[in-house]
């Protein structure tokens, strides 16, 4: 359940065997065998379709690093093996691929490894060193909840100023969170974010704009992005674009898009959606239904909902009451997207 207040108040022929691995034990080095990137050495020549196109080795080395540095495991690989300059470039960051790789197990005890966040920030922090986006955002999540912010925000901003739209999006969140905040650098980083189509940012970048409801060109920039992050499948913008709606905020009135809105965020667990989508049914006379939202609410924390449920059941037979009480045994919230 998303129960949070959203609305504003105020291989061997691997070339990484020869990578040094962390001090492992037994059961941890035998599932090294897993790790492995690219399982046959680069094309010497690019094919001669390719080489008719582009000359792709004249890019400048640390321009295709900055472009990689985000790269997942697979397209990391796939640009590895374009041509051998690029996979001469690239040797770093498919070392920090292994590096990251290792990192997670540490950090989730996955793949028989033992929970170890020292090793897992070791691992991380090195990754991080070679380049990879994806381990810096991984070492400042982990100083973070240490509570070490300052080292976290020194790893959000590497990873930020090479165009990683999560850390941009983590940063401009620290930002509003250290002592004392600092807004137009948050600001600066959610906007980033945002527009890199990072639906957490979008939601974000819309609360804060939105708290600053005196200036009416905010809330309706902050209306686009909720919407946004709405409509790309984030719970909590969903039930705040339900209320700009019912409240004509930054848009005109629409109680039937308020309801859709509303019912999409209670679909997908947002306590405060299912409340106000059980008294909205209750209110239209559909007492089955209302039971079932406002008993989910109630499970997940919303007090309030428990008053108008109890009311309900004691209008409804004792079959429909268990008939609710088994669809809401059942529930199951829908995907975000």
């Amino acid at each position: 359940m998303n129960n949070h207040q959203t609305w504003p108040s105020t291989s061997s022929s691997s070339p990484f065997t020869s990578l040094p691995l962390p001090n492992l034990t037994a059961s941890e080095l035998s599932s090294a065998r897993s790790v492995r990137l690219c399982s046959r050495p680069p094309p010497s020549k690019p094919s001669s379709s390719v080489t008719e196109h582009a000359d792709f080795s004249s890019l400048p080395y640390d321009v295709l690093t900055k472009i990689a540095a985000s790269f997942d495991q697979p397209n990391l690989q796939a640009t590895s093996l374009v041509c051998r300059s690029w996979w001469e470039a690239l040797r770093s960051l498919r070392e920090a691929m292994v590096m990251l790789m290792w990192g997670k197990r540490f950090k989730h005890g996955k793949r028989g490894v033992r929970q170890n966040t020292d090793k897992a920030l070791d691992m991380f922090t090195k990754a991080a060193a070679r380049g990879s986006a994806l381990a810096m955002v991984d070492a400042g999540l982990i100083y973070w909840e240490r509570g070490e912010k300052h080292k976290a925000l020194d790893f959000y901003l590497m990873a930020a100023q090479l165009g990683n739209a999560s850390a941009q999006c983590n940063l401009g969140i620290s930002y509003l969170q250290v002592e004392p905040p600092n807004t137009e650098q948050a600001l600066k980083w959610l906007y980033k974010a945002s527009k890199g189509g990072n639906i957490r940012a979008q939601y974000q970048l819309a609360l804060c704009l939105h708290r600053d409801g005196g200036n009416r060109s905010n809330i309706r920039e902050a209306v686009k992005w909720y919407m946004k992050a709405a409509e790309g499948g984030y719970v909590r913008a969903m039930y705040n674009i339900s209320l700009c709606y019912s409240f004509g905020e930054g848009l005109s009135r629409n109680h039937q898009v308020a309801r859709k809105w509303m019912k999409r965020a209670a679909d997908r667990g947002h306590s405060k959606a299912q409340f106000e989508h059980g008294l909205a049914l209750y209110s239209e006379g559909d007492m089955l239904k209302a039971l079932v939202y406002l008993e989910l609410a109630s499970r997940a924390g919303e007090k309030g909902a428990a008053h108008v449920k109890n009311v309900i059941v004691h209008r409804l037979s004792a079959a429909s009451r268990n008939h609710a009480m088994h669809l809401a045994d059942s529930w199951r919230a829908l995907p975000s997207n």
